[in-house]
């Protein structure tokens, strides 16, 4: 075999196969998707894209980091969140999917690509429904730990309100979250406490990524109308309290002032409006999947 070849062995003279799976197990196998009386299957499946779509895009993120925390221990860390979010996101998107086939892009003919990938690979950044907290560059390891503090407050309340949902298949995946969301607050939350009493630098730094991501704080707590309409779904407006008293316990820990608060104006990721960081870091999520739309690996 010589160097000009050795691809094609492996390949056996088709890439495509390498872009996705070939077995693919039903993520809700086993699980009764039926959409419970008295629920529109359509807003519930767009509630779930929105909870489904946070997770995934900072799962995104949260992969970025790979081999670039300052400890192993750290790096090892943030890998495994990112997976948990990513496993949430999985479940999400094909609850969306079974609640709602209408949803799921179209793709050619035979594609063997499930429901949840389609969603996740070959959707348009304006369809997108995450919260813009979410999809905003990484800064240093002071941004990861506030963004993540931030975030996992405030959707872990949301989850342990949502294990009563009345769609039973978004009740079993907060039950399932609640459990990783709390270990991503405690890491957070420790690293937080940690960078803003350690030196002058790591709090400079922690008081500065502070202030960059408050202005997106809001947006986790501004209920979407179908957030508001849906029985099976949470308002995030009605568990602030609970999360704030989270956060300010924290910061008073922390010696670290609760910034002034900013609100919400117009349009939010739950509407489709995003940064232009979303549209660039979806081009380089989706670009294999786009590629080769028939891949199998």
């Amino acid at each position: 075999m010589n160097d000009e070849s050795v691809y094609d062995g492996l390949l056996g003279g088709d890439s495509s196969q390498w872009a996705f799976g070939t077995d693919f197990e039903d993520p809700l196998a086993g699980v009764d998707t039926t959409v419970p009386a008295g629920i529109d299957a359509t807003e519930l499946a767009v509630y779930c894209l929105m909870l489904g779509d946070d997770t995934l895009v900072l799962s995104q993120r949260l992969s970025e980091w790979c081999s670039r925390a300052p400890e192993l221990e750290e790096d090892i860390a943030l890998a495994n969140f990112a997976l948990d979010l990513l496993g949430q996101a999985r479940l999400l998107l094909a609850r969306a999917a079974a609640a709602d086939p209408s949803i799921v892009p179209p793709l050619p003919e035979g594609s063997p690509v499930p429901a949840e990938d389609a969603l996740a690979y070959f959707r348009e950044a304006g369809q997108f429904r995450n919260v813009r907290m979410a999809e905003v560059p990484n800064g240093d390891f002071a941004h990861v730990v506030v963004r993540l503090l931030l975030f996992s407050i405030a959707r872990l309340a949301v989850l342990q309100r949502l294990r009563g949902s009345a769609d039973a298949v978004l009740a079993a995946v907060a039950a399932k979250g609640v459990k990783e969301l709390a270990y991503h607050r405690d890491w957070a939350g420790r690293w937080f406490v940690t960078l803003a009493l350690g030196t002058d630098e790591s709090r400079r730094r922690l008081l500065t990524a502070l202030e960059q991501l408050w202005p997106l704080h809001d947006e986790l707590f501004t209920a979407h109308p179908i957030e508001k309409s849906l029985a099976a779904a949470v308002d995030p407006g009605e568990v602030r309290a609970e999360a704030d008293a989270v956060l300010d316990q924290v910061l008073a820990v922390a010696e670290v002032e609760r910034p002034e608060p900013i609100g919400t104006r117009g349009r939010t990721g739950r509407d489709g409006l995003h940064t232009e960081a979303l549209s660039l870091m979806l081009a380089e999520m989706q670009v294999v999947a786009r590629a080769h739309p028939m891949g199998l690996w």
